[in-house]
């Protein structure tokens, strides 16, 4: 089952539990996986639409996005409004692989740079582009990049 048919599948369940929260969240991933569909289609790309790898990284920056509006309302004092951003990446999160802890990116990133033959900062490119193919949503590339530098800078 690909992700996109477990986001429809989950999307039907919620509308049978009047779950309307849920839904309006589904119908949100829905929307931007139809817009990246259709952004494809204008690109010339010949295909039914988008795989699973570009939908993990649509759900990676919702969640990204969702993360950054609940700080703000936070700061603002909004605190329902960030109650309700924390809700929709609860949701969103189902759909993502399971984050990777400290450890296990460190051994990922030495996996990668031994992988790619990375020796120097230079290679810095390599070694961000293997990580994303291979680990798209289960690690926070905002993070991991300093990681990767020092990594590099070590060896």
């Amino acid at each position: 089952m690909t992700l996109r048919d477990e986001i429809n599948t989950a999307m039907k369940q919620a509308m049978r539990d009047r779950a309307a929260e849920r839904l309006s969240t589904l119908r949100l991933i829905t929307a931007a996986i139809k817009d990246r569909d259709i952004a494809a289609r204008s690109e010339g790309e010949d295909r039914s639409g988008v795989d699973d790898g570009e939908i993990l990284s649509i759900l990676a920056k919702m969640v990204k996005q969702r993360q950054e509006s609940a700080r703000t309302y936070e700061e603002g004092g909004r605190l329902d409004l960030a109650e309700r951003e924390i809700s929709e990446i609860g949701v969103i999160e189902e759909f993502l692989p399971k984050q990777l802890s400290e450890g296990e990116v460190n051994a990922a990133i030495k996996a990668i740079v031994a992988e790619v033959g990375a020796n120097s900062i230079r290679d810095m490119g390599k070694v961000m582009g293997a990580l994303k193919a291979q680990y798209t949503g289960q690690m926070d590339f905002g993070k991991v990049g300093p990681m990767v530098k020092d990594a590099l800078n070590q060896g």
